[in-house]
């Protein structure tokens, strides 16, 4: 089968995926952005029967009309309306085709409302491209109805886990086998780990080896407000509360057959903690206003960068909630404790933001290696992409960029806003994050919006924490 198909070409009747050529399948890309739609186009041409891109809703619906796609992957702002609203519509017109939906700012809020609308997951740019090779091979798996056998160019040493926790050290590949092993079990699974190590990451992995038929729905429990969670948790009734016009189903009920991802389950408050706890003993769950106990078939990942043990001594996490969700726990080691892992992670990153942003690789030397490897990585996995990701667009070594950061291999110093190391003194987690926190803050001309978005922190969180430090930057 060739990969050029045209919208409106029938199939031939019979004919087999072939494992030299590209999968049966149809996918329509509506993006604005040109240049990351044919890239799209290129990269997924290669292993599905047909391609096709669309700049608007207008073109979309004109393809529409003369194909039935399989796949839909549409950015939620198009130049003649809202990509959430037009799926919204599909799917009131009973198209039944899978929905991947990205945008390139949005909040916790835009992701529940992207889930509700009945996409089948929601995407940050700049792309993650082996995520989302994973997300479209359980579309398609979903839509055939045999995730087993979804059709596939990629070997199969390029799982979605391989893709997405890439690991070769010895520390990581443990991390592998207990997701590999514990995947298709519908164990809850606890992962911990600093900040920016990958644990949503290895929560995808979960899902993606779990061989469940629903979707994977994250949430972070410290991103939504104590009145809200429980409504977007269960859903609420009509009336149940002011403001509360219609019914609405809550993340629950969108997870139903799949993974409900609870990031930062620590700052879930303690009210919640404990009508959870009754859900995941009874698989039941009840509506805001309703008394009706609806059943649900959801598998949950926890996460927390926080050590639940002190919280539950501390009296800020319930005891029994610990031990239910602590049936298995997989920590993500932080990046300084996995150094072995840089040259691959390096590696991984040139070769797939180069592909994202249509820009050459960049060539990563012995010395950048050693650069990176003698920096901590504060920031983790999260951190050291942006900095790869910085070297590709600028087509600089990534040795560079990190002086270019003020990092000169080693922690910032006093000149750029960092707190000098004492040296041969231990580097204390705490001392880490002040030093990466307003190193950040310096990058950004000392914008605190702009570090906060950076950091992926509240303004407010960042504010108490200059304050907490006697830092007096006022600039917005």
């Amino acid at each position: 089968m060739s990969g050029n198909l045209r919208a409106g070409q029938a199939l031939p009747q019979g004919v087999q995926a072939q494992s030299a050529g590209p999968a049966l399948g149809s996918i329509l890309i509506v993006n604005p952005d040109n240049a990351l739609a044919q890239n799209l186009e290129r990269r997924f041409s290669r292993r599905f029967a047909l391609v096709e891109l669309a700049s608007s809703i207008e073109q979309a619906e004109r393809l529409r009309q003369r194909c039935e796609f399989d796949l839909l992957i549409a950015d939620t702002h198009l130049p003649d309306g809202s990509g959430m609203a037009w799926v919204e519509s599909l799917r009131a017109q009973g198209v039944g085709a899978e929905v991947i939906l990205m945008a390139a700012d949005a909040d916790v809020a835009t992701a529940i409302a992207a889930v509700r609308a009945g996409a089948a997951d929601f995407l940050l740019k700049p792309l993650d491209l082996g995520q989302l090779d994973a997300i479209v091979d359980r579309c398609f798996a979903r839509r055939i109805g045999a995730r087993t056998d979804v059709p596939t160019a990629r070997s199969a040493s390029m799982d979605p886990a391989h893709d997405a926790v890439v690991a070769y050290c010895e520390m990581v590949k443990p991390v592998c086998a207990v997701i590999r092993r514990v995947g298709p079990t519908p164990a809850t699974v606890l992962v911990l780990g600093e900040s920016g190590t990958g644990k949503e990451v290895a929560a995808r992995a979960l899902h993606a080896f779990s061989g469940r038929s629903g979707s994977f729905v994250p949430i972070n429990c410290g991103a939504i407000s104590p009145e809200l969670l429980e409504s977007e948790l269960f859903g609420h009734a009509k009336g149940s509360f002011t403001g509360a016009h219609q019914a609405r189903e809550g993340l629950f009920t969108y997870a139903n057959g799949g993974t409900l991802f609870l990031d930062e389950i620590a700052e879930m408050p303690l009210s919640m903690q404990s009508k959870l706890l009754r859900v995941l003993d009874d698989q039941k769950i009840r509506p805001v206003g309703s008394n009706r106990e609806l059943p649900v078939d959801v598998r949950i990942v926890a996460a927390t960068h926080r050590d639940l043990a002190e919280a539950v001594r501390a009296g800020g996490f319930r005891e029994d909630l610990f031990y239910r969700i602590n049936v298995l726990t997989i920590r993500m080691p932080g990046l300084r404790e996995r150094q072995e892992d840089i040259p691959t992670l390096a590696n991984y990153f040139i070769r797939n933001l180069a592909d994202e942003l249509s820009l050459p690789p960049i060539p990563l030397s012995e010395g950048d290696v050693r650069a990176l490897r003698a920096y901590p990585w504060p920031g983790n996995v999260r951190e050291f992409r942006n900095v790869i990701e910085r070297a590709v667009l600028l087509g600089q070594s990534p040795a560079s960029c990190l002086q270019d950061l003020g990092h000169e291999g080693a922690p910032a110093s006093e000149s750029t806003g960092a707190a000098a190391a004492v040296p041969g003194a231990p580097l204390t987690l705490a001392s880490l994050e002040k030093q990466h926190i307003l190193a950040v803050l310096d990058a950004c001309g000392g914008n605190k919006s702009e570090a906060a978005r950076k950091l992926e922190v509240s303004r407010k969180t960042l504010d108490r924490k200059l304050q907490q430090w006697g830092q007096a930057r006022d600039r917005d």
